[in-house]
């Protein structure tokens, strides 16, 4: 039984990925996460208001902007996840990870597909629906990301460097 060094998964393959314990994909994520959350509060809007449908074209182009944003963060995921070790729970993680988010996006584009034709003042029930659904597989990927961070640890600072930052200083004079 071979095992690899956690502290592998820690360190980027290449600069392109962010420096040592800076990864680019976590900062990227908040673009598609923001867009749909919001695109769903468009949605929800235009079923709410009178004349929505200034609102369910702003949340088609949330939706959009979502997918690209996604699509670049996943490039940055990927160089993530090339540094784990293989055969490892780290690993395994990372592509249930990896795969949830191929879904929300396909989902997403799905969503985006429906609603080129829809015209009228609130979104309908399908596009709505398909959009509730890809927000919960996200909060499960999201989850699944977070433990890829603060349990494994993968592309953030080596347990040495974590524990400066906990060092008790003796105050100044």
């Amino acid at each position: 039984m071979t095992t690899s060094s956690p502290s592998r998964a820690k360190h980027p393959r290449n600069a392109v990925a962010g420096p040592y314990g800076h990864p680019f994909h976590p900062i990227l994520i908040t673009v598609p996460i923001g867009s749909w959350v919001a695109s769903l509060v468009f949605d929800l809007v235009s079923r709410i208001t009178t004349d929505g449908s200034a609102f369910v074209t702003g949340a088609t182009w949330l939706i959009g902007i979502g997918i690209v944003g996604a699509l670049l963060a996943a490039v940055f995921g990927f160089l993530d996840l090339m540094t784990i070790p293989q055969r490892t729970k780290a690993y395994r993680t990372a592509l249930t990870h990896m795969t949830l988010n191929l879904v929300v996006v396909v989902l997403y584009a799905v969503n985006l597909g429906l609603r080129q034709g829809e015209e009228g003042d609130a979104i309908s029930t399908v596009p709505l629906v398909l959009s509730l659904v890809a927000l919960g597989v996200l909060g499960a990927s999201g989850w699944l990301g977070g433990k890829l961070s603060y349990r494994y640890g993968v592309r953030v600072a080596d347990e040495g460097t974590q524990a400066e930052g906990f060092h008790v200083q003796a105050p100044k004079s």
